[in-house]
């Protein structure tokens, strides 16, 4: 089981509540400050916390105990379960090249844009690349998607035309049953402005995919892959936070972490239709 699956018990919030999630991040802080010789951690919060500024925002009591509850979990979820599945670049060239051989894929194994001893295989594009098409067993996938993400109505009238271009579609891009984005940062030294950019278009495609379904009455499966230890750890703990709050809000189905799309990946897509 992937370890950022929504958590039922937080499903149908409303925006109240979600305002507040948000608003309490941002002013008690995601993480603890790290002391001499202790590894800093993410922040637990406490009900009086929240109510000390939810009551000057005439926030109802049963919002500000949920979210106090789910901030708790948010925590929980990140600490100790997805800091075992994310990789580094080391660990992830070898799992890329032991699949390429277990398997001897044909679909695309595309390269990152970074120059010099930077430039080599998207390690984890590739790595998902050929889980999918190992489990897909021959059937078509769109492995490296050059046009915009188009959706048409049961009557064949197209109702939506996406933003961005994603990095994997099923069965393609006209009418996808499942669309697919990574977000992996292998070999940086600094933290930017990308990680953060990142986590926005994942909340607008999301946004766009809802609108898209529900003009057309129908579901398109929507999943996010993130990687590497020293990017999403280290330096971007608040932005996985703010990924686990997009799942549970319905703008992506799942967030796959690192490792465990050596298991999980393959079971969901062995699931779509043929």
């Amino acid at each position: 089981m992937s370890a950022m699956k929504p958590n039922p018990k937080f499903a149908n919030e409303t925006p109240s509540f979600w305002a507040l999630v948000r608003y309490a991040s941002e002013q008690i802080g995601y993480s603890n400050r790290a002391k001499k010789g202790k590894v800093k951690s993410l922040r637990r919060y406490t009900y009086n916390e929240l109510d000390e500024f939810s009551k000057k925002l005439g926030i109802d009591d049963a919002i500000v105990r949920r979210v106090t509850h789910y901030l708790n979990h948010r925590a929980d979820v990140l600490e100790k379960h997805v800091e075992k599945q994310l990789m580094n670049r080391e660990i992830a060239e070898e799992l890329f090249y032991r699949l390429r051989v277990k398997y001897k894929p044909t679909c695309h194994l595309p390269l990152n844009k970074q120059k010099g001893t930077k430039h080599h295989h998207a390690y984890f594009t590739c790595i998902i690349n050929i889980l999918t098409e190992a489990t897909l067993g021959g059937a078509v996938f769109d492995d490296n998607p050059s046009r915009l993400l188009t959706i048409k109505d049961a009557k064949g009238r197209l109702v939506a035309t996406l933003s961005r271009r994603l990095d994997g579609a099923y069965p393609g891009v006209q009418d996808p049953h499942a669309v697919w984005e990574v977000k992996e940062y292998y070999g940086t030294t600094t933290f930017g402005s990308r990680v953060a950019d990142g986590v926005y278009e994942t909340e607008l495609d999301g946004y766009e995919i809802n609108e898209a379904a529900k003009a057309a009455s129908r579901r398109v499966e929507h999943y996010l892959f993130v990687d590497d230890y020293f990017t999403w750890w280290d330096c971007g703990r608040s932005y996985l936070c703010r990924l686990i709050d997009a799942m549970h809000m319905g703008l992506v189905d799942e967030v796959i972490v690192g490792r465990e799309v050596l298991v999980h990946w393959p079971d969901i897509v062995s699931k779509w239709p043929r």
